[in-house]
């Protein structure tokens, strides 16, 4: 039997005025997609909306977490922000380019590169992708309770399949 574990944890830092770097560690999965959208949901209602996700120390992201990345997207364009990746593991790399939702996401190779095109006004898609371990100093530290909803419903799972068709046509 495998061990799953509820382990996440985001920190984060700020670069510059409005921008905002969040290291995601562990899983990105149904027991912490929602932690990781809460989260960053948070940063960006904090006056952050241009949000970059580091992902170099990510170790599994299932389809929850795509979702989870999907939903951060739509928050940071309503909050007239900008979500990008930066160094996007192989396998979630796959993923999104199967799904069309690389096409929506900035992908850069670093956090630098993603602050850099970030700081500069650029808002398109990369089709460049890496392994960079970064470090952040700050920001926060919260596993998913026992109870605490984890599934995404059927209004969200909708706002996916939306994002996939946008990016596709």
């Amino acid at each position: 039997m495998t061990d799953v574990t509820d382990t996440f944890h985001l920190t984060v830092q700020h670069p510059r005025p409005g921008l905002a770097v969040a290291t995601v560690v562990g899983e990105v999965d149904m027991h912490t997609a929602l932690t990781l959208y809460s989260e960053a949901l948070e940063i960006i209602q904090r006056g952050h909306p241009r949000l970059a996700l580091d992902l170099a120390q990510v170790g599994f992201c299932d389809s929850a977490g795509l979702s989870a990345l999907i939903r951060v997207w739509h928050a940071a364009q309503a909050a007239g922000g900008l979500l990008s990746l930066a160094a996007v593991p192989d396998r979630l790399m796959r993923m999104l380019s199967m799904t069309g939702v690389d096409s929506l996401l900035p992908v850069h190779v670093t956090a630098a590169e993603a602050v850099a095109a970030m700081s500069a006004g650029q808002s398109t898609c990369a089709d460049v992708h890496g392994s960079v371990t970064s470090s952040s100093t700050g920001g926060g530290y919260r596993e998913l309770t026992e109870g605490e909803p984890a599934a995404f419903d059927n209004a969200q799972r909708q706002e996916a399949s939306q994002a996939r068709n946008v990016a596709q046509g």
